[in-house]
């Protein structure tokens, strides 16, 4: 395999038994992608897809019942390659009683970390995901929100050189899920590998390098956001300081070349956006009046 790539997959194929072990369910088909080092990668499809299944493949939780599959230069079922991952599942189990320290510490001692680096990077980590204020209060009285915040947290204690989270912004309001993304564009730029699973495409198309979809456990389509997005037949222009007059000879210039106008409007951004503006307005303001 490359040594730049990160995860390779060959005709990867998982079947389960029936219940009555008559009949094999098909969860994934022959499913082939290539993911490379330091890119982030979008792994998408509907609920039954194969998802869930394609991630345990790779994390070695499962084998499969034909193909390959190999992370980091390693088949799936080298547990030396552990060290070097980092997994957010979808849903996290976390001991309810155990505060963000212990939690983190926990985790770093399945790692081998010796305890001076546990304790600097546990500290860096809570400062990373917005956690230092509720460090020391158990998580059972955390919210779903700041559970996913410690989840990734713990996904990155070992600093891994690939990175699995699936649903990372579940439950997160807004700004955490702006921060979630700033984080996940940070660890590409530290040279890290991201297979992210979402179910909100907006956060994917946002981040991702490449995309593929997969759907009753087959891929559909891979490629980048641009490739997979782009409507060859459709050009956007982005026009400035025009005056109405001259945007109609605009009009009129592209009709005369037999081309359609399909719509003239204001460009606007996004929800996202405007939600972040007005709280940073108003973070402004607070300052302000102290």
């Amino acid at each position: 395999m490359s040594d730049d790539v990160a995860i390779k997959t060959e005709n990867l194929t998982k079947a389960y038994r029936s219940f009555w072990g008559r009949k094999n369910v098909l969860a994934l088909n022959k499913l082939n992608i290539v993911i490379r080092k330091g890119e982030i990668f979008g792994l998408l499809g509907p609920n039954g897809s194969g998802k869930t299944t394609t991630l345990k493949l790779l994390l070695g939780l499962i084998f499969p019942t034909e193909g390959s599959a190999h992370v980091l230069g390693k088949t799936t079922d080298d547990v030396t390659v552990k060290n070097r991952l980092g997994f957010l599942p979808e849903e996290s189990c976390f001991y309810r009683f155990l505060n963000a320290d212990e939690t983190l510490d926990f985790y770093g001692q399945l790692f081998s970390i010796p305890g001076k680096e546990r304790k600097l990077r546990t500290n860096r980590l809570l400062n990373r995901v917005g956690l230092e204020f509720a460090r020391k209060r158990p998580l059972k009285q955390y919210s779903k929100g700041m559970l996913r915040r410690i989840g990734i947290a713990q996904a990155l204690i070992n600093d891994p050189d690939l990175i699995i989270l699936d649903e990372p912004t579940s439950g997160l309001d807004p700004i955490g899920t702006r921060e979630t993304k700033d984080l996940i564009l940070e660890l590409k730029s530290q040279g890290k590998t991201v297979l992210l699973c979402s179910h909100l495409l907006s956060d994917v198309q946002d981040i991702c390098d490449r995309v593929a979809i997969i759907d009753k456990g087959e891929l559909q389509i891979s490629g980048t956001i641009g490739e997979l997005l782009a409507s060859k037949d459709v050009v956007e222009l982005l026009i400035r300081n025009l005056s109405k007059e001259a945007l109609m000879e605009v009009e009129r210039f592209i009709q005369e070349k037999q081309g359609e106008v399909v719509s003239i409007k204001n460009s606007s951004g996004t929800l996202e956006d405007l939600f972040l503006k007005i709280y940073a307005a108003n973070i402004s303001n607070s300052k302000a009046d102290v």
